[in-house]
């Protein structure tokens, strides 16, 4: 393995601001970015474009698959910086670049968005929202990215707001107030760009808001339908007393029955946020993505029930936002064991027939993989991080359970390999105490009811595994210092690349899980990365800024990765 220093990447960076813009400098005002957008046929037909990354998840199947193989398992010990672009803005930075006709787009904490030269990292164009001071968020002011199309740029902003932005120029076309901020809905999704519509999703749940997903006509805003993630009726659910898989839940569902009268309208405020972009399969129609916790997250006392949608993978008809089908992973969620991780599609063979399936990894520290068209469970994998206690009822001394609240896989996307049929899920190990007790709602305000702390005498560490999308069980297993969040990226070269906390940008064997290049970025890798094509090279690039939820530490570069220039 060869390792790339940190001196080296400071060096690099040295060079390469002597080269570029300044992004604190003067900003170019009339300059254009040359690119060309995609239409909605470009769009459907992602999946076979390997020379551009169009969309957060590359395609619709959001398997964040690339199908270059210049960079391969033979040559990847050679990688090197080719350009780096520091965006001025040291905070949480979990990006994920998108290329089109060789201009990138990338977006940082607060909603500062950049348009560069992909060639080259020279800024193109940058547009700054300006944040009204009355939004709240509760984990971190990040924003995982743009969507694309039709001319325009698309980004949801903090303060929870679609803004559209002409693609040559970076200037607002329209922005539209998608939730009210002044209560805790936020956005940090890269908008979903499908067939003349712009998919979003709000955040907020930690403060008792009601969650959704709405999608907006992609020339002019307006609202074309909008799906609840706690449904007026029927939030209760069937009553589960276990998991589907089978687990207990240890609910007493007497008592819970006894308080619905009381609080059969707590899906008012029941919670539900959509954090990263979800899939969609064209000939089905169909959109997926997934539902985080309930609200209040610990305290279960005052929302009896299954708490309906909340830690499901959910299937939405993407013509008029009704429910297809739900698959909910944890029912009456008193651990918040968020579905976050987004969706990706794949086919799995099931008896010597090939099935189109949808899978999504858990903060319950399983991979889940569905029948894509009616949401039937076709397996559940073996675990990627192990259980302990699980399911163990908060108190109000205090329960340890592992997964924790961090999971599991956070938000971190998976990636999918058609070569190997291996899903790869970036994970946490960090056991966790929960504490319950009754806090009332107000306005605004962090409402949990309940404290989830990390244990500091035990270990914790991430783990990266391959498992097999056909029977479920681990292919290889790589353990890392620290808990990982921010995802991964595989290649036809044989490679996925995922990052680290410490800075590690990591390059590993898809099929054997064998290290066999690292390069230290000087901040936490905490984004997940993506790669493209220009003038015949292959590049893969991924941002370097640190994570807010678990303390990694910050920078602002975005790194591009290339073979040595002859």
């Amino acid at each position: 393995m060869r390792r790339r220093t940190a001196a080296l990447a400071c060096a690099l960076m040295l060079v390469v601001s002597l080269l570029l813009a300044s992004p604190g400098g003067p900003r170019p005002a009339a300059v254009q970015a040359q690119g060309m957008m995609p239409d909605g046929p470009a769009l459907l037909a992602a999946s076979g474009n390997a020379k551009e990354w169009l969309m957060y998840g590359h395609d619709y199947s959001n398997d964040r698959y690339s199908a270059l193989d210049q960079i391969n398992t033979s040559n990847v010990s050679q990688l090197v910086p080719r350009w780096i672009f520091q965006t001025g803005i040291v905070a949480s930075f979990e990006t994920t670049p998108v290329v089109s006709d060789g201009v990138m787009y990338i977006t940082t904490a607060y909603n500062h968005l950049f348009a560069l030269n992909a060639r080259t990292g020279k800024q193109l164009w940058r547009y700054d929202h300006k944040l009204g001071g009355t939004e709240i968020f509760c984990c971190g002011p990040v924003n995982r990215g743009v969507g694309l199309g039709y001319g325009m740029v698309y980004m949801a902003t903090l303060d929870a707001q679609l803004v559209a932005l002409d693609a040559a120029t970076g200037k607002v076309a329209w922005a539209k107030q998608v939730a009210d901020p002044t209560l805790g809905y936020a956005m940090t999704i890269a908008p979903l760009v499908y067939k003349n519509i712009v998919i979003v999703g709000t955040s907020g749940a930690e403060y008792g808001v009601r969650g959704y997903l709405q999608a907006h006509d992609a020339k002019t805003g307006a609202v074309l339908w909008r799906f609840y993630l706690t449904p007026d009726t029927g939030w209760e659910g069937k009553w589960a007393t276990t998991t589907p898989e089978g687990e207990p839940l240890h609910r007493d569902i007497a008592k819970e029955k006894a308080a619905w009268p009381q609080y059969q309208d707590a899906w008012k405020r029941g919670g539900g946020s959509t954090w990263v972009t979800p899939a969609a399969d064209p000939d089905l129609n169909m959109i997926y993505f997934g539902v985080g916790n309930p609200s209040p997250d610990l305290d279960g006392g005052i929302r009896p029930g299954d708490n309906l949608y909340t830690e499901s993978i959910v299937a939405v008809n993407a013509a008029n936002g009704k429910l297809a089908w739900y698959y909910q992973e944890v029912p009456h969620d008193v651990w918040d064991l968020d579905q976050t991780s987004p969706p990706l599609l794949f086919d799995v063979s099931v008896g010597g027939q090939t099935v189109h399936a949808v899978g999504a990894a858990g903060k319950t520290g399983w991979f889940y993989i569905l029948n894509r068209q009616t949401g039937e469970r076709i397996l559940r994998s073996q675990e990627f991080v192990r259980h302990e206690n699980l399911y163990a009822q908060p108190t109000a001394e205090g329960v340890r359970m592992l997964p924790g609240a961090n999971g599991g896989a956070e938000w971190s996307p998976s990636s999918y390999s058609p070569q190997t049929q291996n899903v790869y899920i970036a994970a946490l190990e960090q056991p966790m105490t929960y504490a319950v007790h009754s806090v009332p709602y107000q306005k605004a305000k962090l409402w949990l009811g309940s404290a989830f702390t990390s244990i500091a005498s035990e270990k914790q560490f991430g783990t990266f595994t391959a498992i097999d999308t056909n029977t479920g069980k681990v292919t290889w297993q790589k353990k890392v210092d620290q808990p990982m969040m921010g995802g991964s990226f595989v290649t036809a070269g044989g490679l996925v690349f995922t990052g680290e906390g410490n800075g590690n940008f990591d390059a590993f064997d898809a099929k054997t899980g064998d290290q066999l290049w690292q390069f230290q970025a000087g901040a936490g890798v905490n984004a997940a990365p993506m790669g493209f094509e220009l003038d015949g090279e292959e590049f893969i690039a991924v941002a370097a800024g640190g994570n807010f939820q678990i303390s990694y530490p910050y920078g602002d570069a975005l790194i591009v990765f290339g073979l040595p220039k002859h």
